[in-house]
């Protein structure tokens, strides 16, 4: 069951039905375009050699032919290293990403035929608005095929992608020593300290203007009597504290 809270920024936390907790690291656009790139300029290759070698079938066919042959090795391309592979097609692996179920399960042969299907509306034209678009206004950054699916294209493990941020490789936070500790206005449950340790080790990757809208949902109501601190600050602080910064 994946747990939706906007107030996790993209990441997104996944519970299984034995109730053991984990989060998905939605892939963002920059990531899921360098891993298209290199997808299609696979794809180029293939469709290059079959029509080298089927090159007199396809002047007696016509161009139409051709559309029949760029769509057979789009669709079966993607499916089949979705369902074979681990949901790694070579560009996702490269980029250190996977193709997943909504919860976090592998994607099976349905939903790997549907997000790859609508892969066609996604890139109507060849111009990709319909999925830009969609990713952009997306929390899990998805796009209409993987919002039909209920698919997610994530990192595929963070101690081992090579593009993943530093920032959440690391056990530790040091930007936190730059932050006074702060004792929160009242006591925090377990699921909103959580909270406040994602953003901790979020924070270098947001920048500071996003960093002070996401904090701006809490601060106010966790902020200690007579601080004045940006809101980032305050929740940064009470990271300090939380992880035993103040001892």
């Amino acid at each position: 069951m994946m747990i939706k809270n906007p107030r996790l920024d993209s990441v997104l936390r996944v519970q299984t039905p034995e109730g053991i907790e984990y989060y998905l690291y939605p892939a963002g656009l920059a990531v899921r375009a360098c891993a298209l790139a290199i997808d299609s300029l696979i794809q180029g290759i293939l469709l290059l050699i079959f029509i080298i070698f089927t090159g007199l079938l396809g002047r007696a066919t016509g161009m139409w032919f051709l559309f029949i042959l760029s769509f057979v090795i789009n669709w079966f391309y993607h499916s089949a290293f979705d369902i074979f592979n681990r949901g790694q097609s070579p560009g996702k692996k490269i980029m250190g990403l996977r193709v997943v179920k909504g919860d976090g399960s592998p994607a099976n042969p349905g939903a790997s035929f549907l997000r790859n299907l609508l892969r066609f509306a996604d890139t109507f034209m060849f111009l990709y608005l319909i999925a830009f678009i969609c990713i952009l206004v997306s929390p899990g950054f998805r796009r209409l095929g993987d919002w039909v699916a209920d698919t997610l294209v994530v990192y595929a493990d963070k101690d081992q992608s090579r593009f993943i941020s530093p920032a959440l490789r690391r056990p530790d936070m040091p930007w936190l020593s730059d932050f006074p500790a702060l004792s929160p206005s009242r006591r925090l449950g377990y699921k909103e300290k959580q909270a406040v340790l994602m953003f901790a080790r979020r924070y270098p990757l947001l920048g500071k203007a996003r960093a002070g809208e996401v904090a701006g949902i809490w601060a106010e109501e966790l902020r200690p009597e007579g601080n004045d601190a940006p809101a980032s600050a305050v929740l940064l602080g009470i990271a300090r504290t939380i992880v035993g910064g103040a001892k």
